[in-house]
This record gives structure tokens, sequence and C-alpha cells, in this order.
């Protein structure tokens, strides 16, 4: 495979010609050392020159700077054609406005043999836990026409602010964003006496309590549907919201507040936790007819 080719599918906005100019510009380079010695060379290459096995591809790309991630994610589970990834908290999953390459598809894709992996579905970036994806672009076009039926299943574990008074319960309801909300992303149960909701989508979740510590309970979360900010929103109208959930909790002052000055210790202290206690912890797939894969987080 070639450089430029290898490289590609790592800048999806660029073409071929602004690929190239990266070449041209003397900006991509291996390193390599004489003989097995310790003094490393950088070595300029042409778009064309073809890559060895164990080559390592430099690129330098100027004036950009990304925020911190937790990069520690693994392989829970694999086959031909599928990934089931541990995601950490605080890693997004794809490019964000300020992330473009500390993303966890750009990881995958950097550091493992799958350099077209796709994602099949996602998770807020402080949500922590399975994710499924696609090794290559085959794979991906297969399963996201029969997403449906391949996750059969979705449980999360979660931390919430205190005691439930029941000991399971299931939730169905539209949920949608609203016009008159301070935090544009925030999701909301519709009510009937509220009439500025955007786009009410039909939402189901079954919650059951795992066990109480203190004033909090770890609640295990199984989805029936997958709209945005579901189990979220869904704890938080119940009474429970998460612990660290900077939307949701504390009615999103934490949110608003970081527009104005960054978050302090006393600030994460009153929330619990530095990222939302979300985990998406069991994945139930069916990849063969009448059969169930389960894949579990340990």
């Amino acid at each position: 495979m070639t450089a430029i080719d290898y490289i590609a599918p790592h800048f999806p906005r660029l073409n071929l010609d602004e690929l190239a100019q990266y070449f041209a510009d003397e900006r991509v380079w291996l390193k390599v050392s004489e003989d097995n010695h310790a003094e490393i060379k950088q070595i300029l290459i042409s778009a064309h020159y073809v890559l060895q096995t164990h080559d390592r591809l430099y690129i330098e790309i100027s004036n950009h700077s990304e925020d911190p991630v937790n990069t520690q994610w693994t392989t829970v589970w694999e086959n031909h054609e599928l990934l089931a990834i541990y995601k950490p908290p605080l890693l997004p999953v794809s490019r964000t406005t300020r992330n473009l390459y500390g993303t966890l598809i750009s990881l995958v894709r950097r550091h493992s043999p799958w350099t077209q992996a796709q994602l099949l579905h996602r998770l807020d970036t402080e949500t922590s836990g399975l994710i499924l994806l696609a090794k290559n672009s085959y794979a991906d076009k297969k399963w996201k026409k029969k997403f449906e039926r391949l996750m059969q299943g979705k449980i999360y574990h979660a931390w919430v602010f205190g005691k439930p008074d029941w000991q399971e319960i299931t939730l169905e309801c539209d949920i949608s964003e609203r016009e008159d909300s301070a935090i544009r992303s925030r999701m909301y149960v519709v009510e009937d006496d509220v009439s500025d909701f955007k786009n009410p989508k039909f939402s189901k979740t079954h919650f059951q309590v795992i066990r109480n510590e203190g004033d909090r309970s770890l609640i295990e979360c199984r989805l029936f549907t997958g709209k945005k900010h579901q189990i979220r929103a869904h704890l938080a109208y119940l009474g429970y919201p998460i612990v660290g959930d900077k939307i949701y909790a504390f009615d999103g002052r934490y949110y608003l507040k970081r527009f104005q000055s960054p978050l302090t210790a006393e600030d994460f202290r009153m929330l619990g936790s530095e990222h939302h206690l979300l985990q998406a912890v069991r994945l139930e797939l069916c990849i063969e007819k009448d059969s169930i894969q389960t894949i579990e987080l340990k």
C-alpha cells in the first residue's frame, strides 16, 4: 500500500490533491534506526512510497491543538467483521469542534489493523463502556442495514443520586428538546401542559435497582429504544439524576457555569465525579439466526 493510500482514510475531508500537498511540503516522514542502533533518523517520503511492515508514519499538522482525552480503549470481543470496544470516559467517539484526531474512531484506525473501521452506534463523550464497530466499509454497509436486528439488547449501569422508592420500573414516554431550554442539547420528557417541544420521539427504558450505597444507588438500565440522552433524561425525570451529569443534575447549573469559567474542585465535589457515571456494560447481538451473542464488561 502506498503512503497516500494509507493515510487517506484518516483524512476523509481531504481529497487526494490536498493530501499530496502534505508530501510536497515535506510534512510526511518515517522514523527509522540504522542497523538497530539507538540513533533514530527521519526520512522524508513521497506520496507513492510503498509502506513496509512495521513502518511508522508521521505527519505534521500545523496550527492545530486538541483537548486532552483518555486514550485507554481496548478490544473486548471481535469476529471477522465486528469489533466490540471498551471506550473510556472523556473520549469522544468521533470528530467534535475541538477534536479531529483525539477520538475513538481515529485511535482505532491508527492503532489497529482496521484502518477503515466504522462506528455502528454512538456513546456520549462522558459515557464509558461497550461500543460496536464494523471492521471495514463492507461490514459497515452490511450491518448498518440490519442494525435493529443485530442489536437485540443494550444494558447500562448508572450511579444516581438518591434511593428510589421502587425496585424496578419501566418508563415509556416521548422525549424532546425544548425551544425555551437554556441548554440546547438537553432532552425533556414531553408533558401535556408544555407546548414548545421541538421533535418528540417515543422512548422506553426499564430500570432496576442493583444496590444502594449511602446517598447513591446503582441502577441497571435496559434500553428498548435508543434516543439521544435517553437514560440520562429518564432518570432525571424520575428524580434520580446520574452522578456527575452536568446537564441533568442540579438543573444544568454546572454545564452552564463552564461557559463562564472552568469548574472548580468544589464543583466536582458537588457533582460527585468529573464525568457522569454511566457505563454500557452488556451488548446482546443476533449475528446468526436464533442465536444471541452476549458481550459483557468484566
